[in-house]
């Protein structure tokens, strides 16, 4: 039986550090703030009902040299009724042509338990191989295909059933964004060091998804509405995410970042570090920077309540299918995407904030790697 005395101010604060500490830190946060974000829990229990599902009917569907990996909504925990079910074959051996015959098998299965279709670009719903991935980081053969399926690897995906090839993969190409940056292995400069190579990539990625954005307009009008929603949100929740997880390099251990310093350099402490950052959603990657730079309630509840509410009108069904309607010629006098405009703004502007007003070392850091 626990003891009805109070307790001091120090065995209060260890006790709620390891609670806190058992939660995700987006459960953490909710918890510190007080807030409830249900449309963002509801999204997380239904993407893990959805991963369960897909890894029962896909369980026997994958080589000793693939693993299917699932991007986008699902993989960031955001799945909502009408989500798109974006995933690829991840190929990490020699080519094979049974490899052809098992995507047209899972596209049949998919198809069986009715998962909508990925988008007309191609980059989704086929085969994936891991050697342009990985060797082809920048360059004329660095297609904007290439690019989006590398970032996507790191920021946003997850295995279903065998991640045997995934795990390969995006460790190969963390080590590449490494071991080539010679500034990073090699700068005695005092104060900052960030993984430049992998910053500068989710920064080209990040502008690549916009100028293609005007580009589908262009070409159709389809879903424009719904992908500009986006872009506003989701997409750039994963490019912040991406930020904060490079800039999360200099808060680290010393001897993690001092690791690399001589040609000689043991680069695995990094590596690890990485990795384990990476393999949170982008929810909780901007959750525990929060936690740990005691970002002002306010921001933190108004950045997580627009999101909520983004996710939440994403669930409803008539408002996406009005979305996917709409043209952009149609959306200045429309009220659903006023909504989705009104929360855009307030998601951007709280991003800013974090980056920029909230500690004075995180926005030295956006300062002096954000645009140059």
């Amino acid at each position: 039986m626990e003891s009805d005395k109070p307790l001091d101010r120090k065995q209060s604060d260890k006790r709620n550090h390891r609670f806190l500490s058992d939660q995700s830190p987006v459960d953490a946060l909710s918890s510190t703030l007080g807030r409830r974000w249900p449309a963002i829990m509801q999204a997380v229990d239904f993407s893990r009902l959805k991963k369960q599902e897909l890894t029962d009917i896909l369980t026997n569907e994958n080589q000793s040299d693939t693993s299917i990996v699932v991007f986008g909504s699902l993989a960031r925990d955001e799945f909502t009724n009408g989500s798109d079910l974006d995933w690829t074959l991840l190929v990490d051996g020699q080519v094979d042509t049974d490899h052809l015959q098992l995507v047209r098998k899972i596209r049949r299965i998919l198809d069986q338990h009715g998962y909508a279709i990925p988008g007309p670009t191609g980059i989704f719903g086929n085969t994936a191989f891991s050697h342009p991935i990985v060797h082809e980081i920048g360059g004329a053969d660095d297609t904007n295909k290439n690019t989006t399926q590398r970032i996507l690897l790191l920021l946003e995906s997850c295995a279903i059933g065998k991640p045997a090839a995934h795990n390969r993969v995006l460790e190969t190409i963390l080590e590449r964004y490494i071991v080539d940056d010679s500034g990073l292995r090699h700068s005695h400069q005092e104060g900052f060091r960030v993984p430049r190579f992998l910053l500068n990539d989710i920064v080209r990625y990040w502008r690549t998804v916009t100028v293609d954005f005007v580009y589908k307009q262009v070409e159709r009008n389809d879903g424009w509405a719904l992908r500009n929603a986006k872009l506003r949100m989701s997409r750039k929740l994963l490019f912040a995410s991406g930020i904060l997880v490079c800039f999360g390099v200099n808060e680290a251990e010393r001897a993690i970042r001092d690791c690399m310093v001589g040609q000689e350099g043991n680069h695995g402490p990094l590596l690890k570090y990485l990795k384990s950052k990476l393999a949170m959603t982008p929810l909780e990657i901007l959750a525990q920077v929060m936690l740990q730079r005691k970002v002002r309630p306010e921001v933190s509840s108004k950045l997580f309540e627009s999101y909520d509410q983004f996710l939440s009108l994403l669930g409803q069904e008539d408002i996406r299918k009005r979305m996917k309607k709409l043209t952009p010629q149609m959306a200045s006098k429309d009220s659903t995407y006023a909504q989705f405009q009104k929360l855009g703004q307030e998601f951007h502007e709280n991003i800013v904030s974090l980056l920029y007003y909230q500690d004075k070392r995180l926005r030295k850091l956006a300062e002096w790697y954000g645009v140059f």
